[in-house]
């Protein structure tokens, strides 16, 4: 007979609970060793609270790192197919939404922890929650993880599932690094993504709330890194919204290791030409030419918007008259309503972040297994190694498919 292989899970996210049960499947014993008062606190919050399980649209363009084909061989291991098979399978019935997003049919991500912790009990996988490991030794008998209490526990196999920085209030805030980088591991700097971006303005008080669907590029140096399109959210401290989450990865790295300024573009009418701007701007004023200028574009922009992109374009009488605008004020008007920059000068807290970037180099993971190169038995998992991905879907595959590979390999005897 084979012995029965002990795995210790350190971390109970989606990672780490993928992971429990892969290993278990195998045939292996296993501990999930959790510092919270409970396993999947932040996989309760994914999606706002609906848990976006999966995008149909997988593709590696929608994942970040150093070397990003790293998760290409992953992601085809585990793909979203097998995913959704097996949530199948442990009774997530699931719909698709705008833009290949997954949800579960309850819109509730409570009910993919219940699944989960339903299969780890049917598996007899312990859990061990306020758990916090502080050293991980490894030994001629295997691996003994001391916890914070001074207690140990003994296994032949671990796998870190600890997730990044992001969310520490969830149990994020980057032990996982420290435990790696003692057993040789280098750490490419964490640096938050999928987060809300802080800018230099004076009129963010007065935008507070007000959101608009439109465009939004960062810009270094009048080059364009990267433009997305959808509802954007100006907030007391700078702006938010889908589109900005997905620029802030980019924006948060050339602030970190580029440091140069870096703006955010915003246009607000991305549906229309300069000239197509132009023309419908000339017949709004044209109608009523003794009608405020301030005044003439409600029913056009939000209210709390107009003397902000006045002020901006530098028109200092905001309520001249229609007929009295020159052309150079209205095409700094139009320039304001489809390039208007702001300087970027960070991002929102660690608190807010919904991803890391940066993590575990890959170059000491094996690519298939997710094994270390460096110390043997002790695999990998999730957002502790440097992937991530865009929002929709794509960061939770990510630790499906690399939770569920650690712990099918670590699982064998």
């Amino acid at each position: 007979m084979t012995k029965e292989v002990k795995v210790l899970i350190i971390g109970g996210g989606a990672s780490g609970l993928i992971a429990a049960i892969a290993a278990a499947r195998n045939g292996a014993k296993v501990t999930i060793l959790e510092k919270m008062d409970r396993v999947g606190k932040k996989l309760l919050a994914t999606g706002n609270g609906r848990c976006n399980l999966t995008n149909i649209n997988m593709d590696l363009r929608f994942f970040h790192g150093k070397n990003v084909k790293f998760a290409q061989g992953i992601l085809r291991a585990f793909d979203v197919e097998q995913t959704l098979t097996l949530f199948e399978y442990l009774g997530i019935a699931y719909k698709v939404e705008e833009g290949g997003k997954v949800f579960p049919m309850s819109d509730q991500a409570s009910s993919v922890l219940d699944v989960l912790r339903y299969q780890l009990e049917e598996l007899k996988i312990e859990e061990c929650c306020n758990a916090e490991v502080v050293r991980i030794i490894r030994d001629k008998e295997g691996f003994r993880i001391v916890l914070k209490d001074g207690k140990s526990v003994g296994g032949d196999k671990v796998i870190i599932a600890t997730g990044g920085k992001a969310g520490p209030q969830f149990g994020s805030d980057g032990e996982g690094y420290k435990l790696l980088e003692e057993l040789g591991h280098s750490v490419i700097e964490p640096i938050p993504a999928l987060v809300q971006l802080k800018l230099k303005a004076s009129f963010l008080k007065a935008l507070k709330g007000v959101k608009f669907i439109g465009e939004a590029s960062i810009m270094m140096e009048e080059k364009a890194l990267r433009t997305e399109a959808g509802e954007i959210l100006f907030t007391d401290y700078g702006i938010s919204g889908p589109p900005i989450l997905q620029l802030s990865r980019r924006a948060s790295t050339a602030l970190t290791n580029e440091k140069t300024k870096i703006h955010i573009r915003l246009n607000m009418f991305p549906h229309l030409t300069e000239k197509e701007l132009m023309e419908l701007l000339e017949i709004r004023l044209g109608y009523q030419p003794q009608k405020p200028l301030d005044f003439s574009f409600i029913g056009l922009l939000n209210k709390r918007l107009i003397p902000v992109v006045l002020k901006e374009a530098g028109v200092k009488e905001l309520q001249k008259k229609c007929g009295e605008v020159s052309q150079k004020e209205l095409k700094n008007i139009i320039k304001i309503l489809r390039q208007w920059e702001i300087e970027v000068v960070g991002t929102q807290s660690w608190k807010n972040a919904q991803t890391t970037a940066g993590g575990v180099n890959v170059e000491d993971i094996n690519g298939k297994t997710l094994e270390s190169k460096l110390i043997p038995g002790l695999y990998l998992a999730g957002e502790v190694i440097d992937i991530d991905g865009d929002c929709g879907g794509f960061n939770l595959q990510w630790a499906w498919s690399s939770g569920y590979i650690a712990g099918e390999y670590a699982g064998l005897s």
